[in-house]
C-alpha cells in the first residue's frame, strides 16, 4: 500500500515543482510521526488532499483519506485510490467508510476527514458532520485540525464558474493544531461545534496573511466576502452546496452570531 502512495506522492512532488507551487506546513509537531490519528480538515479546493499529504509526508505519514465514491469510478484511478488505503464515502449509506476508517485507525493509521462534507462556495467553514469526532471518540485516536488556504486559487468551485488557473509560484498553507483527545462521553454535537470554532480561527489566520489578501482593488472571487473579497457570501453560497440533513449547522464565522 505505501509502495503506491510513495509512488503517488513523487508524481505529486513533480507537478506541483513543475507549477512552483509551494506549500507551507505549519505546527507538523502536532501531527504524531506514528500511531493512530485524525486528521479533520476544512475543503476549500479539489486539491486539498494533495497538500495536506505534502505537509504530513514530512512526518513520514501516509494520510488515508476519506473521499466521495464517485472517484472510484471504473478505470486505473480506482486502482490507485484502494492501493493508496483511501476509503470511499457513500453518504446514502456512510456506515461502510465509518467501519473501514475505525478499522485503519485500529491499525494505527493516519485518517482524513474533510467534515464540511464538499467545498465550501463562501470559502468559510460551513455545515460540519460528526464522523471525524466520532471516530476520535469511539477509538480514542488524537484529533488534529487542519486549515488549508491557497489551493483555492489552483481548482475549486466557483460563481458564476469553477476556478482553475495554473499560474505559476502559487503559495498554500497548511496549519496542523493542537491534537485533542475526545472523552468517551462527549458530546458530539457540542465537540463539532467546538471544532467548526477552531478551523475557523486557524483559516482566518491564514486568510488575514500578507501574503493571501488581495491587492488594492483587485476582483478576488477567490477571496471570502466577510474580509473584502467577492466569493460568494454564505447565503449566495448555499444555493450551490449540497449538505446532508445531518450536517451540524454553524455557530462559527460570519453571520453566524459567534463571538
Amino acid at each position: 500500500m505505501d509502495r503506491v502512495y510513495r509512488g503517488v506522492n513523487g508524481l505529486g512532488r513533480l507537478a506541483l515543482r513543475a507549477l512552483d507551487v509551494r506549500v507551507h506546513p505549519h505546527g507538523l509537531e502536532n501531527l504524531p510521526a506514528s500511531g493512530p490519528v485524525v486528521l479533520a480538515a476544512n475543503h476549500v479546493s479539489f486539491l486539498d488532499f494533495v497538500m495536506i499529504e505534502r505537509a504530513a509526508v514530512e512526518r513520514g505519514r501516509y494520510v488515508r483519506f476519506l473521499t466521495r465514491y464517485d472517484a472510484w469510478k471504473p478505470g486505473p484511478l480506482a486502482w490507485v485510490l484502494d492501493r493508496m488505503g483511501h476509503v470511499p464515502v457513500d453518504r446514502g449509506v456512510p456506515a461502510a467508510a465509518y467501519l473501514r476508517a475505525r478499522g485503519l485507525l485500529r491499525a494505527g493509521e493516519a485518517v482524513g476527514v474533510f467534515p464540511e462534507a464538499g467545498i465550501s462556495w463562501s470559502y468559510t467553514v460551513r455545515s460540519l458532520m460528526r464522523g471525524a469526532v466520532a471516530l476520535a471518540r469511539e477509538t480514542g485516536a488524537p484529533l488534529v485540525p487542519v486549515a488549508v488556504w491557497g489551493s483555492q486559487r489552483i481548482y475549486s468551485v466557483g460563481i458564476p464558474e469553477s476556478t482553475f488557473d495554473l499560474t505559476r509560484g502559487r503559495r498554500v498553507d497548511v496549519a496542523l493544531g493542537a491534537p485533542r483527545t475526545i472523552p468517551p462521553g462527549a458530546d458530539l454535537v457540542e465537540e463539532t461545534r467546538a471544532l467548526g470554532h477552531t478551523l475557523t480561527g486557524m483559516l482566518e489566520e491564514l486568510q488575514s496573511r500578507p501574503e493571501h489578501r488581495p491587492r488594492p482593488g483587485e476582483h478576488a472571487i477567490w477571496y471570502p466576502a466577510h474580509l473584502g473579497g467577492q466569493a460568494p457570501t454564505r447565503a449566495e453560497a448555499a444555493p450551490y452546496e449540497e449538505l446532508p440533513g445531518s450536517a451540524i449547522r454553524p455557530t462559527w464565522g460570519p453571520g453566524s452570531g459567534a463571538a
